[in-house]
């Protein structure tokens, strides 16, 4: 891991936002020595049923910057999130902020752009976002240097950032109760994913984790930060030594009794977009489609 410019002894202020429809934690992260901060893995509502978004998530998010006299320089998306839609834009229109996922967007955008049908229209290389990050990237938010490490295998795009001494790992990995992500989805691979957790485990043991999503299992409260050795240590998919063939022989089966998350295919047409919306027909309307017996 010394391969990653890192500065553990940094500690910024994280604060997160639960989303309880899908189970999603957002946060925002504030450089300890500015008023520079961070957005991660906005959310934005959706009554499904219905077909009207929302955005109080997200409101909130806006008040908190605002109150505390924040300047939002990065929202970052860990991954195309195939659960919940992002609010991205949206609070990009309110408070600024650059847009920022990993490069293998454009693999997803290629996949899904012809489950979704597409056509020609739909821009395939990334350009939706302000920022595409290679492995091993670094940006800064204030004065603090944040770096990006890819993590592909629950999607080929995602990626965990480390901002001092705090790792946002997306669905990388869950709490040590809660295991890992699936790895099923196109261009997912269980073997991959245990390599990319393998990254995040060699991170100093002290180094704080931060989850994307957290399902409080056996009923207990909902959680959304851990640390590397506790990981190490407890994660009953990949703590305590067990192997890759293990993980993947139980990742495999695991995942083929899972369902489809009940609101991908919205999320996928509006993630691989940035967080816009198709666009509008001659009338003005937007619609999402539904691909029928492909997902």
């Amino acid at each position: 891991m010394t391969d990653y410019p890192m500065n553990t002894d940094l500690i910024p202020e994280v604060t997160a936002f639960f989303e309880p429809d899908s189970n999603t934690i957002s946060y925002v992260v504030k450089d300890p020595s500015s008023e520079a901060c961070a957005v991660i893995d906005s959310v934005m509502d959706i009554d499904y049923a219905a077909g009207r978004i929302s955005y109080e998530h997200a409101d909130e998010i806006i008040a908190h910057i605002k109150a505390k006299g924040l300047t939002l320089e990065w929202l970052i998306e860990t991954h195309v999130h195939a659960d919940h839609l992002s609010a991205a834009p949206y609070i990009q229109r309110e408070l600024g902020g650059k847009i920022g996922i990993g490069s293998q967007i454009t693999v997803v955008q290629d996949v899904f752009g012809k489950v979704f049908n597409e056509g020609t229209e739909f821009q395939r290389d990334g350009s939706q976002f302000d920022a595409l990050f290679e492995d091993g990237d670094t940006y800064k938010i204030g004065n603090m240097e944040a770096v990006a490490i890819h993590t592909p295998g629950h999607t080929p795009a995602c990626m965990v950032h480390v901002m001092g001494n705090a790792a946002f790992v997306g669905d990388t990995l869950f709490m040590p109760d809660g295991g890992s992500a699936r790895a099923d989805f196109p261009g997912g691979d269980a073997g991959v994913l245990y390599d990319s957790i393998q990254k995040v485990l060699a991170l100093p043991d002290e180094t704080r984790l931060f989850m994307c999503h957290d399902y409080g299992p056996n009923g207990r409260d909902i959680q959304w930060e851990t640390t590397v050795a506790d990981e190490k240590a407890h994660n009953i998919h990949v703590g305590a030594g067990k192997t890759r063939e293990e993980f993947v022989k139980f990742r495999t089966e695991r995942d083929a009794q899972l369902d489809m998350p009940r609101l991908i295919i919205p999320s996928l047409q509006v993630n691989m977009r940035a967080g816009d919306m198709p666009p509008a027909d001659e009338d003005g309307k937007t619609f999402l489609k539904v691909p029928v017996n492909t997902l």
